[in-house]
């Protein structure tokens, strides 16, 4: 494995940790006609951690990708690490069994070392044959906010659960699951019933949403912390996200240029680096190789505390993956 890695939370019947790359390579937004070459020259570059999920329609093509540098000879199936999620509108529990097959077998490497519940809301149920792809929307004009399920946390996780592999269940296909965007009152209430103890907890992460409490709370829990949106508004921009087109992107904020120099690396790096040194895992992409290069090359240098605490002092409480705000309905997830 190339790189610091993070221990996860060993399973019920796990005997060993498992180890996940501290960076990665995030699929969101990558489009699919590129993404079998984006992953193969990714990995061809060295990352060992891909992040997907069945929300971004790119797992087949992820998994070509994947697929082809290991018929290259150019890493094994075993030092990979393969993240998917579990879409809204498959929450009951026949739905994320096969939904959870249905990805794994899109990626087609065998299983999923891990699997997250997207977001803690459970929308209609869509069959496959009416539209294999639903977003948060019931329709094509993006008028009519897909209406929601009354399914609760427990039924999905408990569904998941059955999903890990281990010697009592050798059907398992998922190493580990875990959650994304859940706050800390469901992190408890989960823990509460969960068998399986939540190996990984995906938020948005960066220096104007830092949530130093969430995080706090996870890693006290033995969750580990994966941060989406590392570099703040600029995955949004093109998205004409009006929160993200409101503030300075966190590449040109002075302090963060200013470390930048005083440490010989790219804004970028700064920003990545703000995130690994307190323990957190990055998924940045890129479809330049310089920069997948750049990014991947994010924990060679320590920033000082007095740097981590300047870049942390340019917290708002901003957050920019909300869909009660980008997408005008009414999921109120974060309030």
């Amino acid at each position: 494995m190339y790189g610091p890695f993070i221990f996860l939370a060993i399973t019920h019947e796990s005997s060993h940790q498992q180890l996940m790359p501290q960076v990665g390579f995030g699929l969101w937004k990558v489009p699919p006609e590129q993404t079998a070459d984006t992953v193969y020259h990714a990995i061809k570059t060295g990352y060992r951690a891909i992040d997907g999920a069945y929300g971004y329609t790119n797992s087949a093509e992820a998994g070509r990708g994947v697929r082809r540098a290991i018929d290259e000879g150019l890493v094994r199936r075993e030092d990979l690490f393969i993240t998917s999620k579990l879409w809204n509108n498959y929450h009951q529990r026949q739905h994320a069994i096969e939904m959870a097959r249905v990805e794994s077998e899109a990626w087609g490497l065998g299983h999923l070392d891990l699997f997250l519940i997207h977001f803690p809301i459970a929308q209609r149920h869509v069959p496959l044959a009416e539209n294999p792809f639903p977003s948060w929307f019931a329709d094509k004009t993006r008028t009519r906010p897909m209406p929601l399920a009354k399914v609760p946390i427990s039924e999905t996780w408990q569904a998941l659960e059955t999903l890990v592999s281990g010697p009592s269940n050798p059907q398992g296909f998922v190493n580990s699951i875990g959650v994304s965007n859940f706050h800390t009152q469901t992190l408890y209430d989960l823990l509460s019933y969960a068998k399986v103890q939540p190996s990984v907890l995906q938020v948005e992460h960066h220096p104007y949403l830092v949530q130093p409490q969430l995080i706090a709370m996870a890693q006290e829990n033995g969750i580990a912390v994966t941060a989406y949106s590392t570099f703040g508004p600029q995955s949004f921009l093109e998205l004409d996200n009006k929160r993200a087109m409101g503030v300075v992107p966190l590449l040109e904020v002075p302090v963060v240029k200013k470390l930048a120099e005083k440490h010989g690396r790219t804004p970028g790096q700064i920003l990545l680096r703000w995130c690994t040194q307190r323990g957190i895992v990055v998924i940045p992409k890129s479809t330049k190789v310089e920069r997948m290069v750049q990014n991947l090359d994010c924990c060679s240098f320590d920033l000082t505390q007095e740097d981590l605490d300047e870049i942390s002092a340019l917290d708002r409480g901003l957050r920019f993956n909300d869909p009660g705000y980008s997408h005008g309905a009414p999921y109120r997830i974060f309030t």
